[in-house]
Formats: C-alpha cells, structure tokens, sequence
C-alpha cells in the first residue's frame, strides 16, 4: 500500500525519508525526535524525548545510570502502541 499524498507531504516537510523511523530534530525547542509512525492503515507525526537529554543506554554502566533506568520503567512502563509517544522513547532513547 502506498503512503497517502497529505502524509508523503508531511514526511518531506519534516525530512523523514521513511514511515516508522525516527529521526534527531537538533533545531527542535524541546523535543529530541521526530517519527512519522504506522499502525494498520493509521498515520500520526509523533514528537518525543526531552532535547539534550539521553537514555540509559542499552547496557547501562553504572548505578545511577541503572537507577534511571528502573525509574524511567517505572514511570512509562512499555507498550506495543507504535502511535505513542511512549513506544517510541522506549524504542529509540532507552
């Protein structure tokens, strides 16, 4: 299926080459990523993580990084919602 006219606008607008992959907005105010995502036949511009701020990592090293870690689950806690904010900081920054 074809991405639609109005959400291929969109994407050039916000210089994302494909839907579902995330993409650093530097220039942005306050928000770090920026992804056009899918789900089924769903289309939505999603804008998430605190600018200037990382994760975790994937292996976290020391306890305070560990220790953010456990807090940031906590609070979020996971979801396979690719149209959420939430699914995409987990994915991308964590």
């Amino acid at each position: 299926m074809a991405v639609p006219t109005r959400v291929r606008s969109q994407m050039r607008r916000l210089g994302l080459r494909r839907v579902n992959a995330p993409k650093r907005t530097p220039g942005h105010k306050t928000k770090s990523h920026v992804v056009m995502a899918k789900q089924g036949s769903t289309y939505k511009v999603i804008r998430f993580g605190q600018q200037g701020v990382s994760g975790a990592g994937s292996r976290p090293k020391s306890k305070a990084q560990k220790a953010r870690r456990k807090s940031y689950y906590a609070r979020h806690g996971r979801t396979n919602n690719k149209l959420t904010a939430k699914y995409w900081s987990n994915k991308t920054k964590w």
